[in-house]
């Protein structure tokens, strides 16, 4: 006969024990008193007390190794007196066992008496109910074969599958091992984002230095510097003598300091030119509208790659000075250099005009190569008494990526003359307005003209600061005109930047209205300037 050592049943055979046991008494249900093991059978109980706690033999209550099947059946057995109580973190009720010692244990190798206290009873067990089933299965010992300890908590293992399993959990769960290493994972997570957020940071800074140095801000270069290191190599190269250089670099500095352009850029009367040109050919344009004159001033030495801004500014000056609304403010019909140029946006700065913009070039001009767009040619014009007006295309208006808003814009412009009377216009139209300045991103231009054809199209006239002097006078000579020409002439399919921005000039300002528009320059600098 064999003997169920839990409730005391007897039967026949082996087999009718281990049915017995599965069906009677509900498996994975005992709990370990040493540790937080729990959900076990007895047989696996008794094995992990001997392999885990062999070092604390111990006598231990018998309920500890009871399923609750059993404690709540009635078996002739002492039973420990309990109360019940609630769990903190979840609500459970469960039982708390009394302070009490029991005398027999199924495995010999515990058999010892020692007390069990009430709060280790009530610590392990509502340990034991918060544990997850993983962490049943991984508290588990082998069958046999290899014992794996692990290197966090000292737990042991039967194989090395459950041991990666169960080092993986204290990577997961604070609560198995409160100085696990998921704090140090964490840590280590935590410096690699700083040492990421810090080189990212530091390409950032890189990035801004290319463009600072892209932009002239680098402090790298100025006109003068810029003028002098070109001659220089010039000279080494064999295409200037030492005499000329010498010579020329007087006049820059004499240039430098009255202020003013030494001209030699300067390319005068093409707009009568043109006039003269369309009197005897251009016969497919119905019209032709031609700005105030204009001198064509391009890029030298000292600013080529970023004076474009400052030339179509000195085109501008040269425009107004010759137009009577214009002469007492247009600084008397002399043409600033550069730095002139430069020394006077850092002085209007000064005056409280565009503080955003005088931000974005730390207030400083002088002495850098530093790109200008419309917003400076704006605040130049405000600072000098002309009123002025910048006027956005900010997206394309036509198929294919075009601005037809664009030359209507500018044949309004150049109409409005025009306005309010009968009279139609001429096929030759020599207006008394001053040219438009043109700007995109990376480059800007002066618009002289404008034609419309017989099928309506429009076509602009435009001024580029990067054609040199010989190729703009070949607007002056009668045999080369008709082909100088076409460099002038953008159709709306040539125009298709993302965004255009045009500063037209609109009268003098008056005392109340300078002060107004100084007041008024605080938005200047907030919107989007498009600069060489």
């Amino acid at each position: 006969m064999l003997t169920c050592e839990i409730c005391g049943e007897e039967l026949l055979l082996e087999e009718d024990l281990k049915t017995h046991l599965l069906l009677s008494h509900e498996e994975n249900d005992m709990d370990c008193p040493l540790c937080s093991l729990s959900g076990v059978s007895y047989d696996e109980l008794c094995h992990h007390i001997n392999f885990a706690h062999p070092e604390k033999p111990q006598r231990l209550p018998e309920e500890t190794f009871t399923p609750t099947s059993a404690r709540t059946s009635s078996v002739s057995r002492d039973k420990p007196s309990t109360s019940q109580f609630n769990c903190d973190p979840c609500g459970v009720q469960a039982e708390q066992v009394q302070p009490r010692e029991r005398a027999s244990v199924a495995d010999s190798s515990v058999a010892t008496s020692v007390p069990w206290t009430q709060t280790e009873s009530s610590n392990h067990f509502m340990k034991a109910r918060h544990r997850s089933p993983k962490q049943r299965r991984l508290s588990l010992p082998g069958d046999g074969g290899e014992s794996l300890t692990c290197p966090i908590c000292a737990s042991v293992c039967s194989n090395s599958s459950l041991l990666q399993e169960h080092v993986e959990l204290h990577l997961e769960s604070e609560d198995l091992c409160p100085n696990s290493d998921l704090k140090l994972a964490r840590k280590l997570q935590q410096e690699e984002n700083l040492r990421h957020r810090e080189d990212e940071d530091q390409k950032e800074k890189e990035e801004f230095k290319k463009l600072q140095k892209q932009f002239g801000l680098d402090g790298s270069g100025s006109y003068r510097k810029q003028m002098e290191r070109t001659m220089e190599r010039d000279v080494a190269r064999g295409l200037m003598d030492p005499a000329e250089y010498h010579c020329r670099r007087a006049e820059m500095l004499e240039s430098l300091v009255s202020g003013l352009d030494d001209g030699k850029t300067k390319t005068q009367g093409v707009i009568r030119c043109l006039h003269d040109y369309y009197r005897t050919e251009g016969r497919d344009c119905v019209h032709v509208w031609l700005s105030a004159d204009t001198d064509h001033y391009c890029s030298s030495a000292g600013d080529k790659g970023w004076g474009c801004g400052y030339r179509n500014f000195q085109m501008l000056l040269s425009s107004l000075s010759r137009i009577d609304a214009y002469v007492a403010v247009a600084q008397g019909g002399s043409v600033p250099s550069i730095p002139r140029l430069q020394s006077m946006m850092e002085e209007a700065w000064k005056e409280g005009l565009d503080p955003q913009g005088a931000s974005h070039f730390n207030h400083r001009l002088q002495g850098t190569r530093a790109w200008i767009g419309a917003t400076e040619v704006y605040v130049l014009l405000t600072s000098l008494g002309i009123r002025a007006r910048i006027v956005d295309f900010h997206q394309p208006t036509g198929p294919g990526g075009t601005h037809p808003r664009l030359f209507d814009w500018v044949k309004q412009y150049y109409c409005q003359t025009t306005k309010g009377s009968n009279r139609l216009p001429s096929r030759i139209n020599c207006t008394s307005l001053p040219p438009l300045y043109l700007q995109h991103q990376g480059h800007s231009r002066s618009i002289v003209g404008l034609e419309q054809r017989k099928n309506g199209s429009l076509c602009l006239l435009l001024f580029d600061p990067g054609a040199s002097t010989a190729d703009t006078r070949k607007l002056m000579n009668v045999s080369t005109v008709s082909t100088a020409v076409r460099n002038l002439r953008k159709l709306p399919g040539s125009m298709k930047q993302k965004q255009y921005q045009v500063v037209s000039v609109e009268g003098v300002l008056t005392a109340e209205d300078k002060q107004v528009s100084d007041t008024s320059q605080n938005h200047i600098g907030l919107r989007d300037s498009l600069r060489n």
